[in-house]
């Protein structure tokens, strides 16, 4: 059985002062749960988090990284930089750096190729526009990103991957993705990792729906059979807020 993963994606939010608060509010909230809990943040916060959070079960992650170990590659941050500060996770491909950063399919296959060659597990994200959905083609895009992220990548590696299923047509446009909405495309990424492996590796891989997951909508949406968690926006900037998705 697949553990609920629920991760909170900071974006670029949150001083330091906020930082430490919203961390010693979630220690305070935060029970004993068979739910995976993590907070991806900022970098300038992320060595700060992986010791306040150490022996809680919840993790950390960062919210990019680079392919290469070193280099002449200014304000990137490597993934041995992450590891020697204790990071677990790391997102890959978010939509707005796709939109913002010049993410591509060919740059998140080689950063997941190097975080699964460290201790650091990755969160791919993937998802399509509006345009894409009104024209009736979300599977089809889904499937090409899906197909060039993983391109190369083991059975072993993928069972062990997280991917975040993003409406990104839902994202500031007054447009919702219903439960079923987002059901239907977890169940098609599942789908399409079955087809490129096996039924097997898709069962391990972890769904998570990206939208916008609230705790009005948590529990609907965790109840579906192919979502087996969120990345979480919003939502994951109050404690309160969070602790109460993840006790969905």
């Amino acid at each position: 059985m697949r553990k609920p993963f629920i991760a909170g994606n900071w974006k670029m939010n949150m001083s330091r002062a906020e930082a430490e608060e919203f961390a010693a509010k979630l220690k305070e909230l935060y029970k004993d749960t068979e739910v995976k809990t993590a907070i991806c943040a900022p970098f300038v916060h992320l060595e700060r988090l992986a010791e306040a959070f150490k022996g809680t079960g919840i993790g950390v992650g960062a919210q990019n990284c680079h392919f290469e170990d070193s280099g002449a590659f200014t304000g990137e941050i490597s993934v041995p930089m992450l590891e020697e500060i204790g990071i677990d996770y790391c997102i890959i491909g978010h939509s707005e750096r796709r939109e913002y950063n010049n993410e591509t399919d060919e740059t998140c296959n080689k950063k997941l190729k190097r975080l699964f060659a460290s201790s650091i597990l990755p969160i791919l994200c993937v998802g399509e526009t509006l345009e894409q959905r009104d024209a009736g083609r979300e599977k089809e895009v889904v499937a090409a990103q899906v197909k060039a992220d993983l391109d190369g990548l083991s059975a072993e590696n993928v069972s062990k991957l997280t991917i975040a299923y993003e409406p990104i047509w839902a994202i500031g446009t007054g447009r919702t993705a219903s439960p079923e909405q987002a059901e239907e495309m977890c169940k098609a990424i599942r789908d399409i990792i079955a087809d490129m492996y096996d039924d097997g590796v898709a069962c391990e891989v972890t769904i998570q729906y990206g939208g916008s997951m609230k705790p009005a909508n948590a529990t609907e949406l965790m109840n579906m059979e192919d979502i087996d968690g969120g990345l979480i926006g919003g939502a994951s900037l109050k404690a309160e807020d969070f602790i109460q998705i993840i006790d969905f």
